[in-house]
């Protein structure tokens, strides 16, 4: 059931960053091809600037799922167990309570900007570009928390995630 949803949850953020940036991709050239002809388009940067944030975020939760986010394997994995074990308990609180403290402060953006719309287009409002920071941080808690099991079975055993190919460390 875990794997199924963490698979299905993988497979969906992959379409999600990958559609936005073959988005992005065509916007910022058909932006280039207008203002090569001399007719530029108002609304690009804007819309540009916002596709590049919803890529960073899901991004981000798609990396967290994977557990590919910069860390320290190798010295996490050079600790005793015990003290391993509840390393990564603590890192996962850490990251864990950043992301729930991010999604609130994102909860409270949409609060803020209200009924706002973009300067270049109107009829798009703020608040559904913003929504992506609540969004991206409760992905990210929820990718965090699906990736935990595997994570936690690797460390006790003394595997690298980010090293497979590495003996595993037993101490």
């Amino acid at each position: 059931m875990l794997s199924r949803c963490r698979r299905t949850l993988d497979v969906t953020l992959q379409w999600m960053v990958i559609s936005l940036m073959i988005l992005l991709t065509v916007i910022v050239l058909l932006a280039v091809f207008y203002r090569k002809f001399g007719a530029s388009l108002s609304w690009y940067d804007e819309v540009a600037s916002v596709m590049l944030a919803w890529i960073t975020y899901y991004g981000a939760a798609l990396a967290a799922l994977r557990r590919q986010h910069l860390g320290f394997d190798g010295l996490l994995l050079r600790l005793p167990r015990e003290v391993r074990m509840a390393a990564l308990v603590v890192a996962e609180i850490l990251v864990v309570g950043f992301f729930v403290l991010l999604a609130w402060a994102g909860w409270k953006v949409l609060e803020v900007v209200g009924d706002e719309n973009l300067i270049s287009l109107p009829w798009i409002s703020v608040s559904f570009t913003q929504s992506v920071i609540p969004i991206g941080a409760a992905l990210f808690v929820i990718c965090e928390l699906l990736s935990l099991p595997e994570a936690w079975r690797s460390a006790r055993a003394g595997r690298s995630l980010e090293h497979p190919e590495i003996a595993p460390m037993e101490r």
